[in-house]
């Protein structure tokens, strides 16, 4: 069942529908496709399962919804935010008379066959994407939506303590990501999204876990993101298996001061691009100025909401301004000479004047004894 307040559902619906208006739209259609299910979750507040479902929120009037499940109908029709529910096959809209535009969320996603159904259900109407209305509409959390995040990060910290604990000589990446999973679903959590390296300077990158024994001196380090209540949250963290060398202390104290830099940027206000800026200037001052491109890294950062990599992009760049009640996490992940790949990360919600911090897990180089 939806555990949101009654006026969760009219304030996300009718932040759309001034979107909309600002942007000319007579009605919007917002798709899920696959993972990418956060679009339709945020208009009707249910879970869900199957591989495809679609909403059409109308300027005016009552939205209706198209689900590929049984499953899908029931969790819609549970949270009572959207009464009309419909199979999406076939392809039954009734849309209001006098559409000249529609924008579509996610029409970069949408197969060709749903599309093509859809125009002929509008003949002569303008389909235009709205991928990036709803996302800006999104970014900006209620404070329902807060509380939502703030759950999924203590989850989070709690998963990051069961991934120190699981760690010594001789366990292979599999059975830490298991101990977290274990940990995480007896909290709660719907989901996690999670990556794991163990290695030393060879390392490159993290990826999904495999078969590789942890040995003392390994840097092991993770993306941890559970989803609690439809929320993501995530943690970075690098720790270390046995005494630090020099090299890996040097590269703690980088990331640290890379991390706390990028952080310092936050408020209401600043661009992402400002933020990344912070961060990859104490990459350049250092000289590992080109460990910040593409080609050892992808962002210094990203949102977080009901999809774990919302926008902006903390990239370099990217001209999305930072606003109040937006969640952003900050990690300048990268891969260094110094150790190898290292990661250090911390979520917020962006304030006036700065930023909450949703972590109180410490920022530094964790030390396991073997």
């Amino acid at each position: 069942m939806n555990e949101s307040p009654a006026g969760e559902r009219e304030a996300r619906h009718r932040r759309l529908r001034e979107a909309m208006a600002a942007h000319s739209l007579d009605g919007l259609f917002l798709y899920a496709a696959g993972w990418r299910r956060e679009y339709v979750r945020y208009v009707t507040g249910a879970r869900l399962g199957a591989s495809f479902a679609l909403v059409f929120l109308p300027l005016s009037g009552d939205p209706v919804a198209l689900v590929a499940s049984e499953e899908d109908r029931r969790a819609v029709e549970e949270t009572g935010w959207v009464t009309d529910v419909r199979p999406l096959r076939p392809l039954r809209l009734d849309l209001p008379r006098g559409l000249r535009r529609v924008g579509v969320a996610h029409l970069e996603l949408m197969p060709e066959a749903i599309l093509a159904q859809i125009e002929e259900a509008l003949p002569g109407v303008e389909l235009t994407s709205a991928t990036s209305l709803v996302d800006a509409v999104q970014r900006v959390k209620s404070p329902w939506e807060l509380e939502q995040v703030r759950r999924a990060a203590r989850v989070c910290e709690a998963g990051w303590e069961a991934f120190v604990r699981a760690l010594a000589p001789g366990v292979p990446e599999y059975a830490v990501v298991a101990a977290v999973e274990h940990e995480l679903k007896r909290l709660g959590a719907e989901d996690n999204f999670m990556l794991i390296a163990s290695g030393g300077r060879e390392v490159m990158g993290m990826t999904p876990p495999g078969e590789r024994r942890l040995q003392v001196g390994d840097l092991v380090r993770t993306e941890l993101t559970p989803q609690v209540n439809g929320y993501w949250c995530q943690i970075c963290r690098t720790a270390v298996l046995g005494e630090p060398d020099p090299a890996q202390r040097r590269s703690s104290e980088l990331f640290l001061e890379a991390l706390e830099a990028g952080l310092a940027a936050v408020r209401a206000g600043v661009t992402a691009d400002e933020v990344a800026r912070a961060e990859n200037d104490v990459f350049r001052r250092h000289g590992y100025g080109e460990y910040c491109t593409s080609r050892y890294t992808r962002v210094r950062g990203h949102g977080h909401g009901l999809h774990p990599d919302e926008t902006p992009s903390i990239v370099e760049g990217d001209r999305t301004v930072l606003e109040e009640g937006s969640v952003v996490i900050v990690h300048p992940n990268t891969y260094t000479p110094l150790a190898g790949y290292h990661v250090l990360g911390d979520p917020v919600v962006v304030t006036a004047g700065g930023f909450e911090p949703l972590l109180a897990t410490e920022r530094k180089l964790f030390q396991v004894a073997p």
